[in-house]
């Protein structure tokens, strides 16, 4: 596959490790369910975590969205610099080629971002990594929580969307991103999965961000844009 079609699919480096946790370390952290040690919406979550990433560069800056168009919305890079992050960079460099549709965006961003986020979040102590073998021949790891991050993160989501809170703009972009990736029912022993429960994360998904909203605008276009695309993809229900 050429550069221009896709970013590079070479190993993300583990360092360095920026000291602030990146929008999808946190996403792929809240989606890690620790009673089974699944991921929920696996099936979806490449989509997921190229969402997570351009909201995060999105509330940087560092892209823009054309939000003129009835239904494309190109993203474009707009600061010079690349981003330190190497979760984040291999986007950056993709977008700065030129502008791209978030649909295309995120079917060619989101397979190479699974392994080096889990990497990431254990590196950072927040995941255990364990080595099994089935049959004593074939190999798999086996992940458990390892920090408190998570029920931080999801104290702040829970909030959100069952108590009504006002967010910052990560909450905000989370409780969206958890509610287009239609997740929340994985929740519910966590995050009673109510019908209110279910409004406020479609509001959080179309940009409602409250007082967020206003320094956030193009991270709120790029969410709005992920979640059309999943329900365009098929890959989550539109279910009222």
């Amino acid at each position: 596959m050429s550069a221009d079609r896709s970013p590079s699919a070479e190993p993300i480096p583990a360092e360095p490790i920026p000291a602030e946790p990146s929008l999808v370390e946190d996403v792929l952290l809240l989606l890690f369910q620790p009673d089974s040690g699944t991921i929920a919406g696996e099936n979806i979550l490449y989509y997921v975590l190229g969402g997570a990433a351009v909201a995060d560069l999105a509330l940087t800056g560092a892209v823009d969205v054309d939000d003129t168009r009835l239904f494309a919305r190109p993203v474009s890079t707009t600061a010079d610099e690349r981003p330190a992050d190497e979760l984040l960079a291999p986007v950056w460099d993709y977008l700065q080629k030129k502008p791209r549709d978030v649909q295309t965006v995120l079917a060619a961003i989101g397979p190479n971002l699974r392994e080096p986020t889990l990497e990431r979040l254990v590196a950072r102590g927040e995941l255990r990594a364990e080595t099994r073998k089935t049959l004593g021949v074939f190999s798999s790891t086996h992940y458990t929580l390892g920090g408190d991050r998570r029920a931080r993160l999801l104290d702040a989501v829970r909030a959100a969307l069952v108590d009504g809170a006002n967010p910052d703009a990560r909450t905000a972009a989370l409780a969206g991103l958890l509610s287009a990736s239609d997740t929340l029912p994985w929740f519910d022993r966590e995050i009673p999965w109510t019908s209110a429960v279910y409004t406020r994360g479609k509001a959080f998904e179309q940009g409602d961000w409250g007082a967020a909203a206003a320094a956030s605008a193009v991270a709120r276009t790029v969410l709005a844009g992920v979640a059309s695309s999943l329900v365009i993809a098929g890959v989550v229900s539109s279910r009222p």
